[in-house]
C-alpha cells in the first residue's frame, strides 16, 4: 500500500512538472500585443540609386521593424527617378507576397490603376494616389523658409533654382514656394531643370551662364551633387539645400553648404513603417507634417540639431 501511495505521489509530481513545462511554453505568447503569426513583410522602394542618401531613414525603419515584427526588403532603382521601373518593382513586390509597400515616389502620377485596390502603400515626401498616408514635412513651408534664408543673405545677382525631379509633387511645391518667396522679397530668380546626377558636372556652367551668386536645390541627391561640384570647381556661389546625411552635415560644417532644410529622417523612417503596420492592423492614426529646421553651420551642434544630423550618436 505504501509503495502504491509513493508511486501515486511521484506520478502527481511528474504530471505537475509536465503541466508546468507546457504553461512555460504557452504563457509567454499570451502577453504579446499582436497575435503570433508570420512576420509582416514590407518592401521599401526608393527613387534613388544611392542608398546612403537614405541611411538615417533606413535606421528609423529598422528600429520600427525590430519592435513591430517586420521584415524589410530595400530596393533601389537602376536610374534615379525612373518612374516606370519603380512601378514595376511595386507590382513585383506585391505579387511576391509583400504585405505593404513604403515608397519614395519618383512621380506622383504613379501608381494610377496599376496596383491592386487593396494594396497598402505608405509614401515618403509626397502622396501617391491610393496611398494610405504620406510622411513628409510641409513642402510649401520648407521651400518658403529655405528661400527666406537665401533672401536674408542676398546681395546681388539672381538666385539659381535647380529642379531635379520635375515629376515629383514635393519638389515642384518646394521650388514654387521658394520662387514665390524670393520674388516677393524682390530677389531675381532663374530656374533650370537638370538631373541630380548631371548637376555635379553641369553646375559650374549653369552658374556662369546665369550669373547666379546663390544656388538652391530641393532634394538631398541634388544637394550632394551641387556641393561636390562647388567644391571641385571652387565656386563662390552660396548653396542652399535639403537633407541631413553625413556628407551634407560635413559640407555644412565646412561652409560649402550655407544652409539646409533638415528634419529627423530617422523619425520619418520609423513612422513610415509604423503607419504601414497600423494600416494592415486596421488601426486609425492621425497625420501631421514632420517638423523641420533651417540649419546653418554655426548652429549645427546645438543639442536638438545634432539629433537631426546624427541620430545614432545622440
Amino acid at each position: 500500500m505504501k509503495k502504491i501511495r509513493t508511486d501515486f505521489i511521484q506520478l502527481l509530481i511528474l504530471l505537475a512538472l509536465g503541466v508546468g513545462v507546457i504553461l512555460t511554453l504557452v504563457l509567454p505568447g499570451l502577453g504579446d500585443s499582436r497575435p503570433r503569426q508570420s512576420v509582416t513583410s514590407i518592401s521599401v522602394i526608393l527613387r534613388d540609386t544611392d542608398t546612403t542618401l537614405w541611411s538615417n531613414t533606413r535606421l528609423g525603419m529598422e528600429q520600427a521593424a525590430g519592435e513591430l515584427r517586420v521584415e524589410l526588403r530595400f530596393l533601389t532603382l537602376s536610374q534615379t527617378n525612373d518612374a516606370a521601373q519603380q512601378l514595376r518593382l511595386m507590382t513585383q513586390e506585391l505579387e511576391q507576397g509583400a504585405n505593404a509597400l513604403v515608397v519614395v515616389p519618383a512621380s506622383d502620377v504613379l501608381p494610377g490603376e496599376d496596383l491592386p485596390t487593396d494594396a497598402v502603400v505608405v509614401s515618403l515626401e509626397s502622396l501617391l494616389p491610393g496611398a494610405a498616408t504620406v510622411v513628409s514635412p510641409d513642402n510649401d513651408s520648407l521651400g518658403r523658409q529655405l528661400a527666406q534664408a537665401a533672401a536674408s543673405d542676398w546681395k546681388s545677382g539672381p538666385v539659381l533654382l535647380v529642379q531635379t525631379a520635375p515629376e515629383n509633387a514635393a519638389m515642384i511645391r518646394r521650388l514654387a514656394a521658394a520662387r514665390q518667396a524670393l520674388e516677393a522679397a524682390g530677389v531675381p530668380v532663374t530656374e533650370v531643370t537638370c538631373t541630380a546626377v548631371d548637376l555635379e558636372t553641369e553646375l559650374e556652367a549653369l552658374v556662369t551662364a546665369s550669373g547666379a551668386r546663390q544656388v538652391m536645390t530641393f532634394e538631398p541627391s541634388a544637394t550632394v551633387s551641387a556641393a561636390a561640384a562647388k567644391e571641385k570647381a571652387s565656386l563662390q556661389a552660396e548653396l542652399y539645400g535639403v537633407g541631413a546625411t553625413g556628407r551634407i552635415a560635413a559640407w555644412l560644417e565646412q561652409g560649402t553648404i550655407t544652409a539646409v532644410a533638415a528634419w529627423s529622417e530617422f523619425a520619418a523612417g520609423y513612422l513610415a513603417v509604423e503607419r504601414a503596420v497600423q494600416t494592415l492592423d486596421g488601426q486609425s492614426y492621425g497625420t501631421e507634417a514632420l517638423p523641420f529646421t533651417i540649419l546653418r553651420g554655426e548652429d549645427m551642434y546645438e543639442p536638438d540639431n545634432q539629433k537631426l544630423l546624427f541620430p545614432v550618436m545622440s
